[in-house]
């Protein structure tokens, strides 16, 4: 079954954000759009290029009101040392949530339970915590901030505009489509 359109199942987690441990659940998803980012863990190859790619990003996730969640089955003590590290993970400004019990993990359904660790698993949530997109790779194939971006915008002039969608490559103020039986193949 699908997680489109479903709700975030309810979660609480420490995360390591600015400085400080702090809590986390999903009330915190809930009031603005957000990203969830999982990812398998701290310390390895292809996360931290993913994760510094949506740090250089960040700002114009913001700008959107969009906030992001990097979250791994590592700890929040794992996401703080690792932080102190690497330049990389220090440029990150949005929270790193532990979640080593694996409960946020498997409540998306990215958990590889052989291994304790996440799928590389992007959901993008709505302000009434709804499940807008997902999408899951191989932990081998890295994922591109300004895709997720375009994809953030689409998912929001949607919500915004009841009755139009966005075609393939759609980006802000660009045209979109009236689906209607006018329409019916003549794209």
């Amino acid at each position: 079954m699908s997680l489109i359109n479903t709700q975030v199942k309810p979660f609480k987690a420490t995360a390591y954000h600015n400085g400080k441990f702090v809590p986390v659940s999903e009330e915190n998803l809930l009031g603005k759009w957000s990203v969830v980012v999982f990812y398998p863990a701290d310390f390895t190859f292809v996360c931290p290029t993913e994760l510094g790619d949506l740090a250089d990003h960040y700002a114009e996730f913001q700008k959107l009101g969009v906030e992001i969640y990097g979250v791994s089955t590592d700890t929040h003590f794992t996401h703080k040392a690792w932080h102190d590290t690497s330049d990389t993970i220090a440029k990150i400004q949005y929270p790193l949530v532990g979640d080593p019990t694996g409960a946020i993990t498997r409540n998306f359904d990215v958990m590889i339970e052989e291994e304790g660790l996440a799928l590389r698993g992007t959901f993008v949530i709505n302000p009434q915590g709804e499940i807008k997109l997902c999408e899951i790779h191989d932990n081998g194939i890295g994922r591109d901030a300004k895709e997720l971006l375009r994809k953030v915008q689409a998912a929001q002039y949607v919500a915004a505009h009841p009755g139009e969608v966005c075609p393939a490559k759609w980006t802000p103020g660009a045209e979109t489509l009236k689906p209607s039986l006018d329409l019916v193949g003549k794209i």
